[in-house]
């Protein structure tokens, strides 16, 4: 298992479908999963630190999980079929429950948790994003990591559509 951050969520145009993107810990490779609107926000809104007046689903989640005594370890994306990808939540006794893998993050960012990816999740649906060749108006200093990330980001949507991920 490969562990695996957050990049952030985004809108690929023209079709306004969000996704998420995952970034190997150790490596350079990326993962982009389509994912609903619901789950898009429920992942936006932890990561932007806003706290909604009541709790949504995946903070009830958390909470019924907390008040049971229990806790998620961690959370595994262990497989894709068909451009659908399949994860699981890791409780503290090794238990594991199936899950979307949209939800399992969304519930891993507000445990928080670590997210681990399969070996052959990431050969299968990877993506490495590489440096585009600087322009003239590019800043003469590097661009932090997340800026960079999302141009890099940005660059690879301009020719991605979901079709490239199918087998």
């Amino acid at each position: 298992m490969l562990e695996v951050e957050v990049v952030g969520v985004r809108i690929e145009l023209p079709s306004n479908q969000p996704l998420v993107l995952l970034k190997e810990t150790t490596g350079e490779r990326h993962i982009p999963i389509w994912i609903g609107a619901p789950e898009a926000s429920a992942i936006a809104f932890v990561q932007q630190g806003i706290v909604p007046p009541r709790p949504m689903t995946h903070d009830l989640l958390v909470s019924v999980v907390k008040a049971l005594g229990r806790e998620i370890s961690q959370v595994r994306l262990i497989s894709v079929e068909d451009t659908v990808f399949h994860a699981e939540l890791v409780f503290d006794d090794g238990t594991a429950v199936s899950s979307r893998a949209s939800d399992a993050i969304a519930v891993a960012l507000r445990v928080p948790c670590p997210i681990f990816c399969a070996a052959s999740v990431m050969d299968e649906a990877g993506v490495e994003i590489t440096e585009a060749a600087d322009d003239d108006d590019a800043p003469a200093e590097p661009p932090v990591n997340a800026e960079r990330e999302l141009r890099q980001f940005r660059e690879f949507l301009a020719d991605v559509e979901p079709e490239d991920f199918e087998r």
